[in-house]
């Protein structure tokens, strides 16, 4: 049993239905459920993921996304004075974005044990965020063999 932290595309790919995407995510989803694992995320990433449905003026969107982040299947993370703490430090020690150093010091504030990103950027700063024990992308065979 795992605590897994999803970065915001991993959302919008599920929920969007993503022709490419979508099938992965799904597939991690299952094997998560599968192993009894906690999927979270934080507050920020609902955010990030209602502005595409907002864009478009989509109600049905922004129902869909506020009822999937306020469901028992996912923990939304607060974003705490320890959380800041961790931001702070990610973004004076290392390259991330504020956007991703967000999501990264949530993760980390959380003591997640995975941490999945589409985010080819993020990947490639190889980070080590004490908290985070594995940060990773869609491409990676961590849960069985559905990845690519």
């Amino acid at each position: 049993m795992s605590r897994v932290y999803w970065d915001s595309m991993l959302f919008i790919y599920m929920l969007e239905g993503n022709p490419a995407f979508s099938p992965i995510v799904d597939g991690i989803l299952r094997e998560m459920d599968q192993r009894d694992d906690t999927l979270c995320t934080s507050i920020f990433c609902l955010g990030e993921v209602l502005t595409g449905p907002r864009k478009f003026n989509s109600l049905a969107g922004i129902d869909k996304v506020k009822r999937y982040f306020s469901g028992d299947s996912l923990e939304v993370l607060p974003f705490t004075v320890e959380t800041a703490d961790r931001f702070s430090l990610i973004r004076a020690t290392t390259a991330a974005k504020p956007a991703d150093a967000i999501h990264l010091a949530s993760a980390a504030a959380a003591s997640t044990d995975v941490f999945f990103t589409n985010d080819a950027k993020l990947l490639k700063l190889h980070l080590q965020i004490p908290g985070i024990q594995f940060i990773t992308g869609l491409n990676t065979r961590i849960y069985g063999q559905f990845l690519p």
